[in-house]
């Protein structure tokens, strides 16, 4: 009896659901059919091409149809495991995208917080909009320009550091590999930081002023108010771009990389992505590149899985 009455009341909590849900779509038809184009968009660019993910299981010849593709299960999952120098491209892949992390999350805010503490609106909007450009120059330009910056034949860096009688000889940076990480790191954080910091800006422009004011009435000074309401006031933002990042630690692309990188530091420039461009799409071995891209996929789930998780515990911040 107790069981007929939980499965009708389970039933009609489905119902009811239902209904609301129908009901709310009946009411808010327009942007329902407004979001239409989206979700077209998102099936098309997002959701179909996963069907590709089957050639990591085939050994695919193209020209020929899906049927007659010979399957192949986990071989070429088992092959990229045991090939040594995926371990190296991984160990830079990591290496590169946990510096990308803690330098191109951490400057923006800083930045964000410095330019938000700016009383002339003036000099503060010229600023912004100076720190925006770099973002819209394309990895081609802005490699062009960090190359001849450290050229050893007039670059400004060697000559600035040999005016400052720093070093006795102009330096080759980019024929360096053991600083190739940290040029990368510091060329993505130039092109990103100012537009990075926008949504910190935006969210600081929520933060109530009166707690400035209540504040600076009882005697705290300004790095007193950072602390203690700037940054709690957008720490739902920090959590959130936080899990995001770290959900895509592993998807740095490969433009830098491929634009910064030569012969001489190849063994510590080359990333996932590059790795999946030569070994892959370059020698026709498709449904190898595939596996990687797969592998990179599944590692960014994995991480934004478990940092939701995290966050959702111990911060009640979540993106899902």
């Amino acid at each position: 009896m107790v069981k007929t009455l939980n499965e009708t009341g389970d039933s009609s909590v489905t119902v009811s659901k239902k209904k609301t849900f129908f009901a709310t779509m009946k009411k808010q038809k327009i942007l329902y059919f407004m979001s239409i184009p989206i979700v077209i968009y998102v099936l098309i660019f997002n959701y179909l091409p996963v069907w590709g993910w089957t050639m990591a299981f085939q050994d695919y010849r193209p020209g020929r149809s899906f049927f007659e593709q010979d399957w192949v299960g986990f071989a070429h999952f088992i092959e990229l495991f045991n090939d040594p120098h995926f371990y190296l491209v991984l160990r830079n892949t990591l290496a590169m995208s946990i510096l990308l992390l803690i330098a191109g999350f951490t400057i923006p805010i800083v930045f964000a917080v410095l330019l938000n503490e700016l009383k002339d609106s003036l000099f503060k909007r010229s600023v912004q909009t100076i720190s925006y450009l770099p973002h819209f120059v394309s990895w081609v330009v802005v490699a062009g320009i960090v190359t001849k910056m450290l050229s050893t034949d007039g670059g400004i860096v060697n000559d600035l550091l040999v005016g400052l009688n720093l070093i006795d000889q102009p330096i080759q940076f980019l024929a360096k590999g053991e600083w190739f990480w940290y040029i990368v790191t510091g060329a993505d954080v130039w092109k990103q930081m100012g537009w990075n910091s926008i949504i910190f800006l935006a969210a600081m422009a929520g933060v109530d002023p009166q707690l400035y004011e209540a504040a600076r009435v009882d005697g705290a000074g300004r790095f007193r108010r950072i602390w203690h309401i700037t940054l709690p006031g957008i720490r739902p933002t920090i959590f959130v771009i936080l899990i995001l990042s770290i959900g895509n630690l592993i998807a740095i692309g490969f433009e830098r990389q491929l634009l910064l990188g030569n012969s001489l530091t190849r063994e510590y420039a080359e990333v996932l992505e590059m790795y999946a461009l030569n070994y892959g799409i370059g020698m026709g071995r498709y449904s190898f590149g595939t596996a990687i891209s797969i592998f990179n996929a599944m590692v960014s789930i994995f991480l934004l899985l478990i940092a939701n998780g995290v966050f959702k515990r111990y911060s009640n911040t979540s993106v899902m």
